[in-house]
């Protein structure tokens, strides 16, 4: 499966970003991974997101199906979306293009570092959603989720060969190296290929990253605007399972 990861910054009016959606998808790729809260950035901390939340049939995901669409691709992004509590929206990847309209809610809040996104998001259903692309079983997370290895154990458990992180990685000390080293383990310890989208810097982290399941790294972005490939081959993940058969062994 060929696996395409558009590092680019979300600004704060939703208009021009669903516009670069259809600018910048690449052509060439089975799967396009684009970061966490894409539709509209978070804002300064603390600020109220709910007032662009949109339902996951609005504006956002309409777009990003029709892009996926004429592309003839699977596209992932991130959004803010409605819910029955109006003062606090979902933290959502939607999924959509080749017959795809799944959603996932984003299960673990960034109460950490100082920020606290469970004042103003809801977090999700603590369900996994493993969605098939090109014969891959793909698991959805986003973000802050990485740091959990429950979460990634739960889609393996649900038959995920490759977990998808969309992200908007908050910059800061030993950040960029907690990015990589959690991408890292979570391919590791699963014997699964990580593909993790990022926002860039100067905010964020960037370094999006492709990660194969003996850990391997693929490709990894600088940490400015950027556009990284790969390809996720089957005999590899077959042979990471044979070499490496933790799954089978484990005894908890």
């Amino acid at each position: 499966m060929r696996v395409a990861l558009v590092q680019e910054a979300s600004g704060l009016e939703p208009g021009p970003n669903r516009a670069r959606l259809a600018a910048l998808t690449p052509d060439d790729a089975d799967l396009v991974v684009w970061p966490e809260a894409f539709a509209r950035d978070f804002g300064e901390a603390g600020s109220d997101v709910s007032p662009y939340a949109e339902a996951v049939t609005g504006p956002f995901a309409t777009e990003l199906a029709a892009v996926a669409d004429r592309v003839g691709t699977t596209l992932v992004a991130g959004m803010f979306e409605t819910s029955a509590d109006a003062g606090r929206p979902w933290n959502t990847l939607v999924v959509r293009g080749c017959g795809h309209t799944e959603a996932y809610r984003k299960v673990h809040l960034y109460d950490s570092f100082g920020y606290r996104e469970s004042d103003r998001l809801l977090a999700g259903d603590p369900a996994p959603v493993v969605v098939t692309v090109d014969g891959w079983a793909v698991g959805l997370m986003t973000c802050y989720d990485l740091r959990f290895p429950e979460m990634a154990r739960m889609l393996v458990d649900a038959g995920a060969e490759v977990l998808v992180v969309p992200a908007a990685w908050v910059a800061g000390p030993r950040k960029v190296d907690h990015w990589r080293t959690l991408a890292r383990a979570r391919a590791i310890e699963n014997t699964v290929y990580v593909v993790a989208a990022a926002q860039p810097g100067p905010r964020y982290c960037g370094h999006s990253t492709v990660v194969d399941p003996l850990g391997d790294v693929l490709v990894e972005a600088g940490d400015g605007p950027e556009v990284v490939r790969a390809e996720l081959r089957r005999e590899v993940l077959d042979e990471a399972r044979r070499t490496n058969p933790s799954l089978r062994n484990r005894r908890l």
